[in-house]
């Protein structure tokens, strides 16, 4: 293999921002961010859901709106039209 045209494989932390979880996990996810996990420095990636935090596995239902979706959707559609009003 030509090693100038394959990105660098390595163990990259993955962390669960509404958890706050962090796995440690081989990847080539590009990152600028770094954290320590048990005194060993790794490139940090930051996740909103994971299987930490995600209903399916842990039996929970939450809620997340990171991105203003219902805001959004409220001011494109009306909140709160009555029938006929169109």
């Amino acid at each position: 293999m030509r090693s100038e045209i394959h990105p660098e494989y390595r163990t990259v932390a993955f962390q669960d921002t509404s958890e706050g979880t962090t796995f440690l996990i081989p990847s080539t996810a590009e990152t600028a961010e770094t954290t320590l996990v048990d005194g060993v420095e790794y490139p940090l990636v930051k996740v909103e859901v994971s299987s930490a935090s995600h209903p399916f596995f842990t039996g929970k239902m939450q809620i997340i709106d990171t991105a203003g979706r219902v805001e959004r959707f409220e001011r494109r559609y009306g909140k709160g039209r009555k029938k006929g009003s169109e």
